[in-house]
């Protein structure tokens, strides 16, 4: 909580004068019943209307200026309260940026929108209510006190029987309901969770027929969260009520007490209306005092979680002294490259080394499961190695800054991500300078420009979130087009030529062959015909290079690699390939 009241140090001005407001306000609610007392004891029961005229006017004077403070009060405490948030809100999601997988594994995607929406939202609502409230409840409720004690002492036993009954109560309640809001922001999180995977997979929760069991889930947890919810509910219901009764009986307490001294002559009729008056001020003091103190423990709990969010270690950080070079070659090595995920018992890539030449095209093949995603994925530095070195350029990558690093690569993603806007924001999201020809040239290469010229927009047409209103293979021409424009040293493809039809896979790796001469290309993928024509074929198994060299080599050499291809060739096609090695790099089986 500490380190998020940080973010309002460019306030402290603003806060400063609502503090000031708010103490002008207290002071003129708490002289009105002065006035009244004035009034009534001199003005009323001494028929002296010249103090009635007086002090009337001196009350209507301090309530106009105590309600222009409680305007200005609001006004500040709202403005500081949705600027903090807004900060709050900024810091949050550049934090998230900065995020490797590794963090984004630790929170899942649920949990950040809710720390970054609901939890703000607490945080924010709180803060406003505590700078109209924080300082407001306790100073009049402390001024009412003395004030009440002043003006009848001998009834001020009366008021130390409520704040007594209003202490006792608002410790029970308080120690109920805590406990339970850490709880409710996770039902939070859950329902959260639950409603995004429903969404997300509607197709398949259709094509499977399992809308019920859906239900059921969302309803569960829907259920979990209205039940914990209407108990802390109820449990602040009972609080008003409970406060209610105290000041009902405070004043009957008042009234009965105030009549048997006002009897006996001992205290005029308007110091007890004023003690009234008073122990009204000081019960709705701590009235506002206990919704405080129920409204910081759940406040409290969102403030934690998005502290967490705030001081999490990124793994991945650029270095203090970065390297850099002026030649941009485009080179990739991997020198004894291990990694591991956290908590993983067994690495999932051991010993890997090769190098990736500009110019050339290096392929990497393997069963699911074998590394191949995770391997690609180190080399933009979406995750760090855990042993050995990954160079680019000469250069170590962690030597490098990300910036730096993830301008020399064009990345395409084993599924395709599109962002709501228009095709040609799509396309030229990696390189806004990018001209209109720039773009329809990597549209083309692509293999894209067909169907986005039978769209009734063309380039300006719609692409809806995640790219839901196009179909799969259209998806990842776009986003291959995006890798284009970007024009990189070093394209990586991670097996995103897999939604599209042979046709349009051997038309698309002939232009992509002449738009990345003299460039890096790492391109992973299921289908051997896709790789065939790679220059230096990978074969991973098992998180371990068993195979290297071209298509036809492999044939021979890797029983891996061959059982790989017979799954998708005839032994007839096989053995035309074992049978003429050195047509291998130039021939493609849908060519």
């Amino acid at each position: 909580m500490h380190k998020l009241f940080t973010y309002l140090r460019p306030y402290l001005t603003q806060v400063l004068l609502l503090m000031v407001f708010v103490i002008m306000q207290v002071l003129a609610n708490l002289s009105l019943p002065d006035y009244m007392a004035h009034i009534v004891n001199q003005g009323i029961v001494g028929q002296d209307s010249a103090v009635i005229y007086h002090y009337g006017m001196m009350m209507l004077l301090v309530a106009l200026g105590g309600g222009l403070c409680t305007i200005a009060a609001s006004y500040f405490a709202s403005r500081i309260g949705t600027g903090f948030s807004r900060d709050l809100r900024n810091a949050l999601f550049t934090k998230i940026e900065s995020f490797s997988l590794v963090e984004f594994n630790k929170f899942s995607t649920a949990s950040l929108i809710t720390r970054n929406t609901n939890d703000v939202q607490q945080v924010q609502t709180v803060l406003i209510m505590l700078f109209r409230m924080a300082l407001m409840a306790p100073f009049t409720g402390i001024l009412a006190i003395i004030k009440a004690y002043h003006i009848a002492p001998s009834m001020s036993w009366i008021m130390l029987v409520a704040v007594v009954a209003i202490m006792v109560i608002i410790g029970t309640i308080f120690g109920i309901a805590v406990p339970r809001f850490a709880r409710l922001q996770k039902l939070v999180d859950r329902l959260n969770l639950v409603t995004r995977e429903l969404l997300t997979g509607l197709r398949v929760i259709r094509a499977f027929g399992r809308e019920g069991r859906e239900e059921e889930k969302f309803s569960k947890a829907n259920q979990e969260l209205k039940g914990l919810s209407l108990f802390v509910n109820r449990l602040m219901s009972v609080l008003q009520p409970s406060m209610m009764l105290v000041m009902s009986f405070t004043m009957v307490g008042i009234v009965w007490a105030g009549a048997h001294k006002i009897d006996e002559g001992v205290l005029p009729i308007g110091n007890m209306l004023a003690f009234m008056q008073y122990a009204i001020q000081a019960i709705f003091a701590f009235l506002l005092i206990s919704v405080i103190f129920i409204m910081i423990p759940r406040a409290s709990v969102s403030a934690k979680r998005i502290a967490e969010v705030l001081n999490a270690e990124t793994i991945i950080n650029d270095p203090a002294q970065p390297e850099t070079t002026g030649e941009h070659s485009g080179k990739v090595e991997f020198k004894d490259v291990s990694f591991s995920y956290a908590g993983a018992e067994e690495p999932v890539l051991q010993g890997i080394s090769f190098a990736a030449l500009p110019g050339q095209t290096t392929a990497i093949v393997g069963s699911t499961g074998s590394g191949k995603s995770t391997l690609l994925n180190l080399i933009p530095r979406f995750y760090d190695v855990t042993a050995g070195v990954i160079l680019v350029d000469g250069i170590d990558v962690r030597n490098m800054t990300q910036e730096d690093l993830r301008s020399r690569t064009g990345y395409v993603s084993q599924k395709a991500m599109l962002f709501s806007g228009t095709v040609n924001s799509n396309i030229s999201y990696g390189s806004t300078a990018a001209s209109a020809g720039e773009i329809q040239h990597a549209a083309t290469v692509a293999q894209a420009s067909s169907f986005i010229d039978s769209l009734e927009q063309q380039y300006e047409s719609p692409i809806a979130q995640a790219g839901a209103n196009i179909s799969g293979g259209q998806k990842q021409r776009l986003a291959i087009a995006r890798a284009l424009a970007k024009k990189p040293d070093i394209y990586l493809f991670d097996d995103s030529f897999s939604a599209l039809d042979f046709k349009t896979d051997a038309a698309l790796r002939k232009a992509l062959q002449a738009e990345t001469a003299g460039k890096t290309v790492i391109i992973v993928a299921q289908r051997i015909s896709t790789i065939m024509n790679a220059e230096k074929i990978l074969v991973l198994d098992c998180g371990k290079i068993v195979g290297e060299g071209t298509h036809a080599e492999l044939l021979r050499r890797s029983p891996v690699y061959r059982e790989i291809a017979s799954s998708q060739f005839s032994e007839q096609e096989l053995s035309q390939f074992l049978d003429e090695p050195g047509q291998a790099s130039s021939s493609s089986i849908n060519q």
